[in-house]
């Protein structure tokens, strides 16, 4: 019989939601405890998984005894949470950003490291099957061009605009974008960033433009915006010698493949659930049933680190 994993959840918020929407389809674990800083919520959010609520992650990882635990918080509550789960040995699943900043994530990677604690952080385009399917052509003929963008509107929460808070669009959002890059071209040899201030210093910029040059010789850019009334348009142009590639998403279950060659282009659209996919694969890993984690914390440090020179570039 499939041993049966009793997980716990810090944040309920929207992608809170979509985690534990896809825990609660695995038939071999037991969501045992929810907790936020929102009472009302969290309790809630609880009676629908039949589990217990907390008011903070800190009292629920003192009081259940957890396979696993899943950090959806705001980017300024990491720290305490990681290194009470560190002490206790217990694995975590941590949504992006690692962090507000990049000392934060930094010092807590050498925690992780030293433990040998099994994480994951949930970039999940990682997990798509049109990005396995980019891999594959991208690999024999590499791109020379990068085109990304995260064109958007605000966020509704307090804490967004906030750039100590957030970090910034850069890091709180298009990180995606930024990961997804490293992923088909390649670690980054140079980032030259130039933003479109909010009225207040202290908010997050209403744009910026980021200039990359990749290790692999590529060149390219990545836009972010945040004025528009909604979402506008989520993705990666790449060019190569032959072809133009461009991976879009316009909902978490709703992505994109256009691929132009001389023989015209293809277009291949997935609804595939890459939080389920992710989530599935880190408890796999977590039960020693298998080794798809493929954004452990080490590695989403590196497009945090890219995030954080791009949000804030050295004067």
């Amino acid at each position: 019989m499939t041993q049966r994993l009793r997980v716990g959840c810090v944040g309920t918020g929207f992608i809170a939601g979509k985690h534990l929407a896809a825990l609660s389809a695995f038939d071999d674990v037991d969501i045992v405890a929810v907790a936020d800083a929102v009472a009302p919520r969290a309790v809630a959010v609880a009676a629908e998984h039949d589990a217990r609520s907390y008011a903070d992650g800190q009292t629920l990882m003192d009081t259940e005894d957890l396979d696993a635990v899943w950090f959806c918080v705001p980017p300024f509550a990491h720290g305490v949470l990681e290194e009470t789960a560190v002490r206790r040995g217990l694995p975590f699943f941590v949504e992006k950003p690692l962090a507000h900043d990049l000392a934060t994530a930094e010092r807590l990677a050498l925690l992780i490291e030293d433990a040998g604690l099994t994480t994951a952080v949930g970039y999940h385009w990682r997990y798509l099957d049109l990005v396995d399917r980019a891999r594959e052509l991208v690999a024999d003929r590499p791109p020379v061009l990068v085109s990304g963008f995260w064109l958007d509107g605000t966020p509704p929460v307090p804490w967004w605009v906030d750039r100590d808070r957030s970090g910034g669009q850069l890091v709180e959002q298009t990180t995606h974008v930024l990961d997804l890059a490293r992923l088909l071209v390649g670690e980054v040899s140079e980032v030259v960033a130039a933003h479109v201030p909010a009225e207040d210093d202290e908010h997050v910029p209403l744009a910026s433009t980021v200039s990359l040059r990749f290790r692999s010789g590529a060149v390219g850019g990545v836009s972010s915006a945040r004025v528009l009334p909604s979402r506008h348009r989520v993705g990666l142009h790449l060019v190569g010698e032959g072809y133009a590639l461009e991976l879009t998403e316009a909902a978490i279950v709703d992505h994109r493949l256009t691929v132009t060659t001389a023989a015209g282009s293809v277009s291949e659209r997935s609804l595939q659930d890459p939080i389920a996919a992710e989530d599935r694969a880190f408890l796999d890993a977590v039960a020693g049933r298998g080794d798809d984690v493929r954004s452990p914390y080490a590695e989403a440090l590196r497009t945090h680190a890219l995030a954080c020179a791009a949000e804030r570039p050295a004067s």
